[in-house]
């Protein structure tokens, strides 16, 4: 391409004088403030990384090679249930409208007696007895035990004793 080349002045076009002068008085208080709205036209990061992995995932499509694939039995499973299914979900269902559709005026009144079963007095007594026995083992101080020094003394029998011992 060959390099473009400035026109020189006296090609240019000419401006009449009229419009000149009016270029010249034109007063510039009388525009208007507008804010200038710049649109950016190019595509985010995030547009731009997605359009490359569906193009990569169209490109993988494409150069698939269906020799590849094997070939698969399919086995269809009947959805519908059996009749015992069927008869279990009407008693299921017939109970439940049983309880909501409830007649509560046909209940009697009853009060209730509430029955605490307390252990005797002995039984709880000797549980606490038992209890401070234990607490007592587990909570022993050794520390409070006195150093003794254990002499073992073994006695021999005497004559009698064996001569005893061989008759018997």
């Amino acid at each position: 391409m060959a390099c473009p080349i400035s026109p020189s002045l006296k090609d240019l076009p000419k401006v009449g004088d009229d419009l000149k002068s009016q270029l010249e008085s034109f007063n510039f208080e009388c525009l208007k403030d507008v804010d200038t709205n710049e649109k950016n036209v190019l595509p985010s990061a995030q547009d731009v990384a997605a359009e490359k992995s569906q193009k990569t995932l169209i490109a993988g499509i494409e150069a698939f090679d269906a020799t590849r694939l094997k070939h698969t039995e399919t086995q269809e499973k009947n959805p519908l249930p059996d009749k015992d299914v069927v008869a279990a979900e009407k008693i299921h269902q017939s109970l439940l409208t049983g309880v909501e559709h409830f007649d509560k005026t046909t209940m009697k009144h009853t009060t209730t007696e509430e029955k605490n079963p307390l252990p005797p007095v002995e039984a709880i007594e000797q549980e606490k007895e038992q209890q401070n026995i234990i607490n007592g083992i587990e909570n022993f101080d050794q520390k409070k035990l006195k150093h003794t020094e254990t002499c073992e003394k073994n006695t021999l029998p005497t004559k009698d004793i064996i001569d005893q011992e061989k008759t018997a």
